[in-house]
């Protein structure tokens, strides 16, 4: 109906079959199709046409349905533009979970760029350790998890954002900020570390097992913070992200040291395998790997 609709107001307003049918680029045959269709949709005789002078004459019902036509026409102009201006939007709400390195320190700043982009999104952030991220993922509690971790998690769509590095922090006055660093000497030494499941500690362990070190006790947190804060107070050592650390050499609060090896982890966001997301979501997550590919400065190179 609606392709009969824009053939009948090309041939009111060219007042000619052969012009109508040039200026929309159909075939003379096919007008004739469409305004007999019409007519025999509406049961009535819209346009009279006179074989010897070549012209056509609209009827009074012809002339009511060009301008309905012509309103109908514009109003789904006008729709179509609408709806195409609301989706090319981007809107909503959307609540992202976070580890605690990611949420406290790279999170923010990328934020701050995002919601200038798209101030009509709204955002919640949660934040948890990597196992507790992980299963508000697939309890579908949460939009998408920003995380740390260890290997591929299959039963995700998972794709690496970020690289980070592992780093020693200490007492500004512990014995091992005077010495050459080694595993060696990591042996018998009290650490500061998170709590089992988040990606940090299992990092830690990873390293501790692989040199076969002991520590002499672990002391457990539940946050960078915290963790920092009981390394700045000498009460153990700490490996943690240089995002975490950076900050507090800065402030001259702890000692960093470069372990003997290089230890790099990426940090990584994860969505539901098997569903369809929403637009929000899409666009927050190539943003967010557009963002720290192209980031430069304080950054560790991907």
């Amino acid at each position: 109906m609606l392709e009969e609709l824009k053939t009948f107001i090309a041939v009111v307003e060219c007042k000619n079959f052969t012009k109508a049918s040039e200026k929309i680029n159909l075939s003379q045959p096919s007008v004739s199709i469409h305004i007999k269709n019409l007519e025999k949709f509406f049961g009535v005789e819209l346009i009279i046409r006179s074989v010897k002078q070549k012209n056509i004459i609209i009827t009074e019902s012809g002339q009511l349905l060009y301008r309905r036509a012509k309103e109908m026409i514009n109003l789904l102009e006008m729709t179509r533009e609408e709806v195409v201006n609301l989706s090319s939007s981007v809107k909503g709400h959307l609540k992202i979970g976070a580890t605690y390195t990611i949420g406290e320190y790279i999170l923010p700043n990328f934020l701050q760029m995002f919601c200038e982009q798209y101030p009509e999104v709204e955002i919640e952030v949660v934040i948890g350790n990597t196992e507790e991220i992980s299963r508000k993922v697939q309890g579908l509690q949460i939009d998408i998890g920003l995380i740390e971790g260890m290997g591929h998690m299959e039963e995700f769509r998972q794709t690496y954002f970020l690289k980070d590095e592992l780093v020693l922090i200490l007492p500004k006055t512990h014995e091992l900020t005077q010495k050459n660093l080694s595993n060696d000497a990591l042996q018998e030494q009290k650490w500061v570390t998170r709590e089992i499941g988040s990606g940090l500690r299992e990092y830690l362990d990873v390293f501790l097992t692989h040199h076969q070190i002991v520590p002499r006790s672990k002391l457990v947190f539940g946050s960078n913070y915290a963790i920092k804060e009981a390394v700045k107070n000498g009460l153990g050592i700490a490996m943690v992200s240089w995002y975490v650390a950076k900050d507090a050499v800065l402030r001259d609060e702890v000692k960093m040291l470069t372990l003997e090896e290089t230890y790099y982890r990426n940090f990584s966001y994860i969505l539901p395998k098997d569903l369809v997301t929403m637009k929000v979501i899409e666009v927050f997550a190539q943003t967010l790997e557009s963002f720290y590919q192209s980031s430069s400065g304080d950054c560790l190179p991907l």
